[in-house]
């Protein structure tokens, strides 16, 4: 299987994981309501995305209070960092990519 789109991460394809991951790229760690507010989803949406990529190992998910009130942080693992770039790098593979004319000739 030579086409690029094999090389695709299955977690991180989906357009939700994916728009998370990208959020959660730039920070160290973000609450789960910006992320929840930037990637425009729901509370329950975002914590089933999340327990994905929390399963994955993609995103690490922090308790805590400020005060009072309970807070949640989501944070991009190293391996989701990398998971995430690699996915990136095959994106951009399949928007540049042509088959070769060997590969033409064997599929006529």
């Amino acid at each position: 299987m030579n086409h690029p789109r094999h090389q695709l991460d299955a977690i991180i394809h989906n357009a939700t994981r994916f728009s998370i991951m990208a959020a959660l790229l730039p920070a160290d760690k973000a609450e789960f309501k910006f992320i929840r507010d930037t990637v425009e989803i729901t509370d329950s949406v975002l914590s089933q995305h999340v327990t994905a990529l929390e399963q994955a190992g993609y995103v690490k998910v922090t308790k805590g209070q400020v005060g009072r009130r309970p807070r949640t942080w989501l944070s991009a693992t190293r391996a989701g960092r990398a998971a995430f770039h690699a996915h990136l790098a095959v994106l951009n593979q399949l928007a540049n990519w042509s088959p070769t004319a060997q590969e033409h000739r064997a599929s006529t």
